[in-house]
């Protein structure tokens, strides 16, 4: 099977919340990119494919939180893809750096980052 993927995902497991439908699930964070994340499926959540919702987590050892607009994109027995439509400057700059230290490349970042930005452009 081939990877689709164009942005570059890190391993970064944590304590989060996907909020939905104003109810907050709390779940674990397993891994996260410029363009979304996968998280644990709680059983509480019940969301189908193509729902909005927000993902929140705080970095560790620190009071910094990362919040991010996303849609569900799959849903599978232990985990929820979700692709991240919206997420403000404070977040992305966090994030940006968790990936930065994480990847080890950063002409891999920088094309990463330039294309996320080409998309919200279109």
């Amino acid at each position: 099977m081939q990877n689709r993927r164009q942005f570059s995902r890190v391993l970064f497991s944590t304590d989060a919340q996907v909020i939905f439908n104003d109810h907050q699930y709390p779940c674990k964070l397993l891994d996260v990119s410029l363009h979304g994340a996968l998280i644990t499926k709680c059983d509480a959540f019940i969301s189908n494919t193509n729902s909005n919702a927000i993902l929140r987590f705080i970095l560790p050892q620190s009071e910094i939180e990362i919040k991010m607009e996303v849609v569900v994109c799959h849903i599978e027995a232990d985990h929820i893809g979700l692709k991240c439509h919206h997420i403000d400057i404070d977040s992305i700059t966090y994030l940006k750096r968790l990936i930065e230290l994480n990847l080890a490349d950063d002409e891999l970042l920088h094309r990463e980052l330039a294309m996320l930005i080409h998309d919200t452009q279109e």
